[in-house]
């Protein structure tokens, strides 16, 4: 049976071959996952058709291929069920066979070729250590960490046995060892194609649009006092937090409905306003950044865009979001602060005229009524696309997104 590149999209005619999930010579069960591929814009794996054997790999790591080319034979169990070898007779067994027996039944976990370069450096079994890429597969950072702890323990024996007195007379200085240089050893992988993709589009809208940032800073009291109280009713009524994500969502939209410009794009020498609004949310996904879309988010309720960031947020970490789901997109909202970032200026995602940067909450000193007091405040930034939004229409725009956050009540008024 022929494994073949399926459709991934309409504008996407070939594909480049990841890593594969399997051996030849494996077997596999139906829609178990066989190879990753990745288009120019989405990663995703590709489930076996059915039952049986991988037999041959055609297309290695690395290769670019055409939508519908083969990549691999498979040869099908006719059964439905996953084949396996034929387990020898007890009394068949010779020694070695018994000794290899539960070896075999602990397959080794995969390793990524970095992590296994490290493990073997530092002798270490790819058994005891825990693997946290798809499928329990090893990365660098497993290895990496693991070969960190070998370190810790050798220099905490060290410690713990005393110091031999040595007799002997001090070597002389010219047989005395200068000690060895640190690890000068370089590593290059290939960038994704999707990661190839992502620079393009970034340096794209560096060079094709007039970016221009501007700030504002949010006080963060009322949606936390809002959210602590509210929480355990919100969690028990849809099983999912509340969340700040839904709240700025809200506030985007009141402040896109003010100021369309940074809801539409230039096609050509036209400028498109969009009557609906799409909004990108940007997630770390398991291969880099992606943006999936909240389709006319401004018919969803706030449990409806907590469910759907969650759900799009777990599944782009797995690989499973689905090409349709990453396009278009009128608007993008990008939290930093998740990471830690206090303050950067993001960039648009052509052809889109507008991104809002989310940041790290601290508290910080303000003065509110004359009086300094502690509060917990968010700074925000608007990079816009000068060409079609002026700076006084992003700087309304920011400070709509401003009022509405510090005065949720708004939010649900829409005032």
């Amino acid at each position: 049976m022929e494994l073949k590149v399926p459709a991934v999209g309409e504008s996407i005619t070939e594909v480049e071959i990841g890593d594969w999930l399997k051996k030849e010579g494996e077997t596999v069960a139906r829609d178990e996952n066989l190879v990753v591929i990745e288009s120019d814009k989405a990663t995703m794996e590709l489930p076996a058709p059915s039952a049986g054997k991988l037999t041959k790999i055609l297309k290695q790591k690395g290769s670019v291929v055409n939508v519908g080319e083969v990549i691999a034979h498979l040869e099908e169990s006719g059964d439905g069920k996953v084949t396996a070898d034929k387990p020898a007779k007890p009394d068949e067994a010779s020694p070695a066979s018994a000794t290899a027996a539960p070896l075999a039944a602990n397959a080794a976990p995969r390793l990524m070729p970095a992590a296994e370069r490290i493990l073997n450096q530092q002798g270490i079994k790819p058994e005891s250590v825990e693997g946290t890429g798809p499928g329990g597969r090893i990365l660098k950072e497993d290895a990496q960490r693991k070969a960190g702890e070998k370190t810790s323990e050798k220099a905490q024996e060290s410690h713990s046995q005393p110091a031999a007195v040595s007799t002997s007379s001090p070597a002389p200085a010219s047989q005395t060892h200068k000690p060895a240089a640190g690890s000068r050893a370089e590593e290059v992988v290939p960038m994704t194609r999707l990661r190839r993709t992502l620079a393009d589009r970034l340096v794209q809208a560096q060079h094709s649009a007039a970016l221009l940032t501007t700030f504002n800073e949010v006080d963060m009291s009322s949606i936390m006092a809002l959210r602590k109280e509210y929480q355990d009713a919100f969690v028990a009524k849809y099983g999912v937090k509340l969340g700040f994500m839904s709240f700025f969502v809200k506030a985007v939209i009141e402040g896109l409905k003010q100021i369309p410009q940074v809801n539409a794009e230039i096609r050509g020498s036209d400028v498109v306003y969009h009557n609906y609004f799409d909004i990108g949310v940007a997630v770390g996904g398991g291969r880099g950044l992606v943006v999936p879309v909240l389709r006319n988010a401004e018919r969803l309720s706030f449990a409806e865009i907590e469910i759907a960031i969650a759900d799009l947020g777990k599944r782009a970490k797995d690989n499973k979001l689905k090409l349709e789901e990453l396009q278009g997109g009128t608007f993008t909202i990008s939290n930093g602060g998740v990471y830690g970032s206090l303050l950067s200026t993001p960039i648009i995602n052509p052809p889109q005229s507008g991104i809002l940067g989310m940041h790290a909450i601290q508290d910080r000193p303000v003065a509110r009524e004359g009086q300094v007091v502690i509060r917990p405040m968010m700074y925000i930034a608007l990079t816009y696309d000068h060409r079609i939004v002026d700076g006084r229409e992003a700087v309304t725009f920011l400070k709509r997104i401003k009022e509405m956050i510090e005065n949720p009540t708004r939010i649900l008024l829409e005032v």
